[in-house]
This record gives structure tokens, sequence and C-alpha cells, in this order.
């Protein structure tokens, strides 16, 4: 199967010459800006570090960037960062240093919203793209992880087998809400032309509601990604100019194919499409129920138990089939759905770190945990995206 990606771009301000004349210099703005936001993420910074060399080799074989700028945010440890961009002259990328970052709380509205706004006023642009690189858990609150510390084993607690990501570091002192990420992206004034999650389990239906008022596309994993990520040197030049989400799917497909564990999963949702899809799930749930005794037949696509993440086509799909819904109703889903998510890409099996590689069988792109009986899924109802289709 083949599907496509995102990508993202940061603007740029310049200055024209002037003549001998009293009229005032025309700014000439970037017209994108491409932000790869790294934070602190604990086992993961040599990886990011290579997803910046990876980066800098796609854009010098594009010949350098073409009026646009790349603008990177990493932390290189709990409490030190640095912004700097990625400059191409003579050939090759070189970076310049922006700001030094001590001791901001990266994690919380008032420090993201800071960090994009020093992007957005050091590279003003047209449209702004995010890559957002580390450890990811979709949309469950940090505070449930956090209790559940005591009793669950997660996806980054296994060191004897290959690393994957998370949103945020492996504890909660260094985990973002999804809810906090948004309304970082809101204060600033900006809305993205696409965020690409770097990150496990991120292409869920409660994250695409969450981002919907903050950008366009979302491009993600409904799975764990390897903790190698975005094949960049590759995939990077349909990030940058004008994205070609199906090129960004393909070229992931073909990286992931031939990796050392061929597992990947990546789709690209049309956030324009998914209110549209929350009223005809409202609509659904109003019907019709699910029948929780056929839960073991839903596509899981983690490796928890009980699972948290189902996949949302395969849910769907089969409450329309136990409860004998009308063809036309199947039909419109389908629409909607194939609206919704345009472009995705599979490989025949699933890593987890948990229980080692899993068969795909079904894969809509996307997933729910609506009907997830985990603990860690308890705060379910308490999402954006429940509260739309209840």
């Amino acid at each position: 199967m083949k599907k496509y990606l995102l990508f993202l771009f940061i603007p740029f301000l310049f200055l024209t010459s002037c003549s001998q004349s009293d009229e005032p210099i025309p700014e000439v703005v970037n017209e994108k800006t491409l932000f790869m936001y790294l934070p602190w993420s604990s086992n993961l910074t040599s990886y990011f570090n290579q997803n910046i060399k990876d980066m800098e080799s796609c854009i010098e074989k594009m010949g350098g960037l073409h009026n646009e700028r790349v603008i990177v945010f990493i932390s290189n440890t709990s409490t030190e960062a640095s912004l700097f961009e990625i400059k191409f002259e003579n050939g090759k990328c070189r970076r310049e240093n922006i700001k030094p970052y001590s001791d901001l709380a990266f994690t919380t509205e008032n420090g993201i919203t800071q960090i994009l706004n020093d992007v957005i006023s050091y590279a003003p642009a047209k449209r702004y793209s995010m890559i957002i690189g580390c450890h990811g858990m979709g949309w469950l609150p940090v505070k449930s992880n956090k209790a559940s510390r005591s009793k669950e084993k997660f996806h980054w607690d296994y060191t004897d087998r290959p690393l994957t990501r998370y949103f945020g570091g492996t504890t909660s002192d260094f985990q973002t809400d999804i809810s906090i990420l948004s309304a970082a992206i809101e204060n600033t004034g900006v809305k993205m032309e696409y965020i690409l999650f770097d990150d496990c389990y991120m292409a869920s239906i409660e994250v695409a509601y969450e981002l919907k008022d903050v950008a366009d596309y979302l491009i993600a994993s409904t799975c764990e990604v390897m903790a190698y990520g975005m094949p960049y040197a590759s995939m990077g030049k349909y990030l940058l100019g004008t994205p070609d989400y199906e090129e960004i799917c393909d070229v992931f497909h073909e990286f992931y194919s031939n990796y050392s564990v061929p597992c990947g999963t990546l789709s690209v949702t049309n956030l324009s499409k998914i209110e549209e899809m929350a009223s005809f799930i409202k609509q659904v749930n109003s019907i019709y129920s699910f029948d929780d005794s056929r839960r073991k037949q839903l596509q899981n696509l983690d490796g928890y138990s009980p699972t948290i993440f189902y996949d949302f086509g395969d849910y769907i799909n089969l409450m329309l089939e136990q409860n004998a819904a009308p063809e036309s109703m199947k039909n419109e889903f389908e629409m909607r759905l194939n609206s919704l998510v345009p472009y995705k890409t599979n490989t025949a099996q699933f890593y987890t770190a948990t229980r080692g590689p899993l068969n795909l069988n079904r894969y809509s792109g996307i997933t729910t945990s609506d009907p997830s009986i985990s603990q860690m899924a308890a705060d379910k109802n308490k999402t954006k995206w429940y509260y739309a289709t209840h």
C-alpha cells in the first residue's frame, strides 16, 4: 500500500536594498518556514542529531533552499536547549545560532509559546510547518501515564530490544499533553500548514480533533515509530517547498520496508474534514452501540494489554456491520474516511516493543481509543473528540 506524508515550512524576513529615496524599505517575507522541534526526550538525542544531519544532506542534494528557511530547536539536556538555523552556502549546510535556552519550562504552554514566537519573529513567513520529534503516546494525558507508572510498563521502558519514540521524555516531567501543544500554537496566531509527528501513536482521531484549529494536515504514525525516525535525507525534499504527501508516504514505505526492523505505518490526515466526520460519528453513536464481546476482532495497533489504540476504520465498520446498518451509511463512512485520510502507507507488520512485530490486517491510517477498556485510556470521555461525537 502507498500513500503520502507531510512536511513543514518556516518563513524568513528579507529587507530589500533601497535607493536614495525617503520611501520605507519594503519587507520581503519568506514564503515558508519549516520548524524542527526536538525537545528533551532522554534517550533520543543521538537520533535527533542524525535527523538534523539527514535534513542537511537533503538540502545539499537539492542545491539549497528556495525562499524558505529551516529552524531547529533541540534540547541537549533536560534544562539546556538551543535554537539555530540551517543555512546553505557554497554547496554546504552550516548552522547559525539564534538563541540559547536555559531552564525554560519546555513542556508548558508558555514555554512552547515562547519558542514558537521566537521562530516566527526570527523567520517570518507566509506559511509555517512543524516537525515534532520525540517519544509519543497519542492523546493520553500525562497524568494518566504518571498514575500508571507503578503498574504499567511502557514501550520506552524496554531496553533489550529496538528503541522507539514517545511525545516528550520518558518521565512525566518532560512530556507534553496534546492540548498544551494546541494551545501554544493557537497563542501565536499561526496555523501550521502541517504538523509532522516523528513520534509513536500520534495518528489518532482524538489527536487530530484536538489540532483541527491549529494545522491543516497531520502527518503521523498509528503505531510505534522506530527510534531512527523519518528518513529525512530522502523525504525532506517533499516536506520542503510544496508538500507532496503521497511521495512522503512512498519514501517512508520504501525506507522501512528495507529497514533492519521492516515495520512502519504513516498517514496524512486532512484536518479540514474532521468536523464532518465528527458529525457523522455522532449520528452513528446516537443510533448504534458497539458489541463489546467482539472487541477482540478489532485490529489493534499497539502492543498493550488491554489495547489502547484500535484502528478507527475497523471499529466503525464493525459497529455498522453488527447493527446491520444500511449500505448507504457504510458507503458514506468510507467516503468520509477516504476524505479525512487521503494518504496512508503501511508494511505487512507493525512493531511493538512489548510484543515484537504483529500482523497488520486492516489499516485505515488513524486510530481511536473509543472501544478501549484500558485504565490508561480512562480519560477518553474527556477528549474533545468524545464530546463532539457522543
